[in-house]
């Protein structure tokens, strides 16, 4: 396994978290020190992006690309630091290894190579507008989840009463372990690969996703062929880009109702009206 890292400054850290996202949309990990931002991801020999092209976005800041082998027990040392989180007083979202909570909807996920366990600030938003829809009587019918990543955001919808759930990735890793997560969970899930830059499934009344910008300003240009959900919660956003990703999305029809924000990342809910 190896680990490739992005340092940079941290006024650079924006530019290159957003083209970083796009290179590598299973996600990354962050660490910040004194005066520098690191960004990383982690694969097998060959399975990694080329990063030639951060340096021309950063557009001239110094920046530094390193790569790592990792020891083989890597995996084991994620327990170190992959806790169980409880999201709106009613979601347990735990690895495998912690116990359920009295009272609490069980959802296991554990670290693997696709996107996400959950705690990243931008499925934690999704999780939270899902739980707030299911208590407001929102739950229920079919829900499509457009770059499901690991499938949390979808597993999460099934058990919350939505079904039937349908989950697209671009990645085969993600496929996988949305596939293997679903298993776990006790869920049914339809999961399927496409390029969501330029092609989309069928949409249901209720779409989930949890893309960068380019690529949820990519689906709202494919929405406006077709017809648009009646909601839609998209994150995977920085606070500057809120803006430009709902106007993208208005001529589909959809309306911001809310935004909301988790440190540096924020997220979307749009309705229909």
């Amino acid at each position: 396994m190896i680990r490739l890292a992005v340092r940079c400054a941290p006024e650079a850290a924006d530019l290159v978290l957003a083209e970083l996202t796009v290179l590598a949309p299973n996600g990354v990990e962050e660490e910040r020190g004194p005066g520098y931002v690191e960004y990383a991801i982690y694969g097998g020999e060959g399975e990694l992006p080329e990063l030639g092209e951060i340096e021309a976005v950063v557009g001239g800041r110094p920046i530094e690309v390193s790569a790592t082998e990792i020891p083989d027990d890597w995996a084991d040392r994620w327990r170190d630091f992959h806790k169980p989180l409880l999201i709106g007083q009613r979601l347990w979202l735990r690895p495998s290894w912690e116990p359920p909570r009295a009272g609490a909807i069980d959802l296991v996920v554990d670290p693997g190579r696709a996107f996400g366990t959950g705690a990243h600030p931008t499925t934690r938003l999704c999780l939270e507008l899902l739980l707030e829809l299911g208590q407001g009587g929102g739950a229920g019918g079919e829900l499509v989840d457009l770059g499901t990543g690991s499938g949390v955001l979808a597993i999460a919808a099934a058990k919350l009463g939505w079904g039937p759930v349908r989950g697209y990735d671009h990645e085969a890793a993600a496929i996988e372990a949305a596939a293997a997560n679903a298993a776990v969970n006790g869920v049914e899930l339809h999961l399927e690969r496409m390029n969501l830059r330029e092609t989309l499934p069928k949409l249901a009344p209720t779409v989930v996703a949890n893309m960068t910008a380019p690529v949820l300003t990519a689906v709202a240009k494919l929405i406006g062929t077709g017809a648009a959900p009646e909601i839609l919660i998209c994150s995977g956003l920085l606070p500057s880009e809120l803006d430009a990703t709902a106007a993208a999305f208005a001529p589909c029809g959809l309306a911001e109702v809310e935004r909301r924000r988790d440190g540096d990342w924020a997220a979307l809910l749009l309705r229909l009206p």
